[in-house]
């Protein structure tokens, strides 16, 4: 059962199982829905999945989460990772380092790791609106990878529709393109001016709004979101931490029971969120090291225990999809520290202030399982440059967890770090670290010159984006976002 973050209010049921928290993500007082409990892992079930693929190993640890959702029907979306580029190791762990090693989480349709999880994630939500008979728009903000990935795992799905909103000006060129060409007839894309959090507080602010939920429900349609925030993102995050563990003991490079770090290149802090729940439940994890960018909103909390964006702008950096100041699933893990009371104080004061501050004991309680370090642009494309000499290419967001690795590390164990997405993504950052520079390059030509340089293959899905035709042209003022929704859902 899942239970809410800030309390409850009176009006939501006190606990609900999973296909509710999947449907409604927005819980009592505009908090998130929890786990109320979490499955216990043990030396047994490592034994046992060690002989396991990973569609395999994510069956196993979704019946141990007793969800409400039919095998039959788990079994059919973690079959889609078939369409992966192998469909055995959707997520392939590499070692890149005596004692560093590589959780390759973007070999999916559109790159990057958000596939991992809206794929079977979007499956799951689709069935569920089809066999209740209802309709369904789906929300979502992105920063640049959720909003391709929730395109494509929803296109032409009956029953659903899709609003994504994303950053004008804030995205890599072709994460815009995976978008904005985007052709299904249930699918709507729009650019707004503004920041990241600028569209997550869109989003937040339409899940909890009555007046627009009072509105769809005129029109027969329900509400739902593909953030984060929502929980069918977060139990499929839980299992690639799991078998980059189980990936270890298989080549020898662990005894069973050994601890490791893994460190993760954090924004909203769901990819971390997924890694701590893993640690709760028995994955032996020493600590999960944090990588930030420039916008250290993250740094600072687990650091100083301060949470403070009133003096802050977001700043644009090389790692796009970590340009975030309000990170979501913070909360999550404050309401299983702290309990519901002090995680809606908190996020209260958040709201109120634009900050708030920890107490030394609950600081000190965070930093059990999290520490954190910051790299600015020129640390990530140092490491890019470096890493691609010796044979191995890192994106800008997963450069930046090379910092973690050489400053926060303080035990020598094996390191997993996230990589987070292809390099395709993000062509022009990764040819200036190649050429040393800091000019603009079109995304097309540093495609090119990045891959004939190192020998590197560009998938079709990245190099046809350029050809293709620009179906959503739309960029408006925050204050248009809910007309643009209406016209569309009036068709």
């Amino acid at each position: 059962m899942f239970i809410e973050t800030r309390g409850n209010d009176e009006k939501n049921p006190k606990k609900v199982p999973f296909s509710y928290a999947v449907l409604n993500p927005s819980a009592s007082f505009g908090g998130l829905y929890a786990p109320e409990s979490l499955p216990k892992l043990d030396e047994e079930f490592f034994a046992q999945m060690a002989q396991k693929n990973y569609k395999e190993l994510a069956l196993e640890i979704l019946k141990l989460f007793h969800t409400d959702i039919d095998e039959s029907v788990l079994k059919e979306a973690l079959s889609l990772y078939d369409a992966f580029d192998d469909k055995n190791s959707p997520a392939p762990l590499v070692k890149v380092g005596a004692d560093l090693f590589v959780n390759e989480l973007y070999h999916g349709p559109t790159r990057a790791f958000k596939d991992m999880a809206l794929v079977p994630f979007g499956y799951i939500l689709s069935h569920l609106a089809k066999i209740r008979g209802e309709k369904y728009l789906i929300l979502a903000a992105t920063s640049g990878d959720t909003g391709p990935a929730t395109l494509h795992t929803f296109e032409n799905r009956e029953n659903i529709k899709v609003v994504c909103l994303y950053p004008d000006g804030g995205t890599s060129d072709v994460q815009r393109l995976q978008m904005v060409t985007a052709e299904g007839k249930n699918l709507k894309v729009i650019g707004i001016h503004g920041n990241f959090d600028d569209a997550q507080n869109a989003l937040k602010t339409l899940l909890a709004s009555n007046s627009f939920k009072e509105s769809l429900k005129k029109q027969n349609i329900n509400l739902s979101a593909a953030n984060s925030v929502n929980f069918g993102r977060i139990i499929f995050q839980i299992i690639y931490h799991i078998s980059s563990y189980i990936e270890l003991l298989k080549k020898g490079e662990i005894a069973a029971g050994e601890k490791i770090y893994i460190i993760v290149p954090s924004g909203n802090f769901g990819n971390a969120l997924g890694a701590y729940y893993a640690k709760k439940m028995g994955l032996p994890v020493e600590k999960i090291l944090i990588a930030s960018n420039i916008n250290n909103i993250l740094t600072d909390l687990l650091t100083s225990g301060v949470y403070d964006i009133s003096q802050r702008t977001l700043l644009q950096s090389t790692s796009p999809a970590m340009d975030i100041l309000i990170s979501s699933n913070v909360e999550r893990v404050l309401f299983d520290k702290f309990g519901s009371e002090r995680c809606k104080e908190l996020m209260s004061e958040l709201s109120a202030n634009r900050s708030y501050k920890l107490e030394k004991e609950e600081l000190e309680a965070l930093r059990e399982d999290f520490d954190a370090v910051y790299s600015d642009d020129d640390f990530a494309l140092d490491a890019i440059a470096k890493f691609a000499k010796e044979g191995y290419v890192l994106d800008p967001h997963t450069a930046t967890c090379i910092k973690a690795y050489e400053e926060i590390k303080p035990k020598n164990i094996p390191c997993v770090i996230c990589s987070t997405a292809e390099w395709t993504k993000f062509a022009p950052t990764m040819w200036n670290a190649l050429q040393g520079d800091r000019k603009k390059y079109a995304d097309k030509e540093a495609l090119k010159n990045f891959s004939e340089k190192l020998s590197l293959k560009i998938p079709s899905s990245i190099s046809s984006l350029f050809e293709k035709e620009v179906l959503h042209s739309a960029v408006v003022d925050k204050s248009q976002i809910e007309k643009n929704i209406t016209d569309f859902l009036k068709g």
